[in-house]
């Protein structure tokens, strides 16, 4: 289990972390979501000793991150955003090293890496900085579970990496977490964040909302309609000049729109872009997606 109390962090005159409150729960996938800079890589590495808070404490299974550092690190599993391993050596040196750091070794922890890794085997004896970025990913999270650990932290892990490699990394996750491991996994997508069994949006330091993906969604407060037409520019332009219109915004190739109050009158709308001639337009109603929710609970 993990539980952070007030935790607070300032560089300099910025504050980073702003009296984060959180749990998670044991044998949970549990995901930190927000943008660059929310902060999530700041109490990542608090969690993992590597940086001393301002305020507060956090515990890992009950140890402390500031006075029990030698035991937190030999019961995490840690994978940066920044691929951390030794480029010159292989796959398979990569992986002895830590293992041997660790006081274990490839063949005792196989059973827990074996999913992963039968498909960087084929690679072992090519060196880790010439891999792709999917077979770096698979390799780093490899190394961060060689020692069996209680708890892993992934700090935003399918950064930079294609969209088949980002969906194998979520898959090989689900089986992690039926080993009967804690992973706590920082991401800025927020169709990862519905792969979650629970989440915590966070910007600018702080907690907006922890809660299960569709509870969250559940509680967007607005009916909700998607808007297409002939130019998408002008429509956006034009929406937030509509004088009922609250929240206007482009995903993809549609526009969101929540009104002002709970109910849309789509007639009005339809007639509105009309007269400012547009031309095939579209509205759909629809369900608010995680994405509408965290965009909401930000305004």
């Amino acid at each position: 289990m993990i539980l952070i109390e007030n935790i607070s962090k300032s560089f300099g005159k910025r504050l980073a972390l702003d009296s984060i409150d959180l749990s998670v729960k044991d044998n949970e996938l549990f995901g930190l979501i927000g943008p660059d800079g929310s902060g999530k890589t700041t109490l990542f590495r608090i969690l993992c000793s590597l940086l001393l808070p301002d305020s507060g404490k956090a515990l890992l299974n009950n140890h402390d991150v500031v006075k029990d550092y030698n035991k937190i690190r030999r019961i995490i599993g840690y994978m940066p955003g920044r691929f951390s391993l030794y480029n010159d050596l292989s796959v398979e040196e990569n992986l002895n090293f830590f293992a041997r750091v660790f006081g274990t070794s490839i063949k005792k922890n196989y059973g827990l890496i074996k999913d992963i890794y039968k498909r960087l085997e084929p690679f072992k004896d090519r060196r880790a900085g010439n891999l792709s970025g999917g077979m770096k990913q698979k390799l780093a999270l490899s190394c961060a579970l060689i020692h069996r650990p209680e708890i892993l932290i992934l700090d935003e892990p399918t950064t930079g990496v294609d969209a088949v490699s980002r969906k194998e990394f979520w898959e090989m996750l689900s089986g992690i977490i039926e080993q009967g491991i804690t992973i706590m996994v920082s991401t800025p997508y927020m169709d990862e964040a519905v792969l979650c069994n629970r989440v915590a949006l966070m910007q600018e330091g702080r907690l907006l909302r922890v809660d299960s993906p569709q509870a969250i969604i559940d509680a967007y407060p607005k009916d909700i309609i998607a808007l297409r037409a002939d130019d998408m520019y002008r429509l956006v332009m034009d929406l937030r000049d509509f004088p009922q219109a609250d929240s206007v915004l482009l995903f993809g190739q549609e526009v969101h729109y929540s009104g002002k109050g709970k109910n849309i009158d789509r007639d009005a709308i339809r007639k509105y872009l009309e007269d400012k001639e547009h031309k095939d337009i579209q509205i759909n109603t629809i369900s608010a997606g995680i994405e509408d929710s965290f965009l909401q609970l930000m305004a």
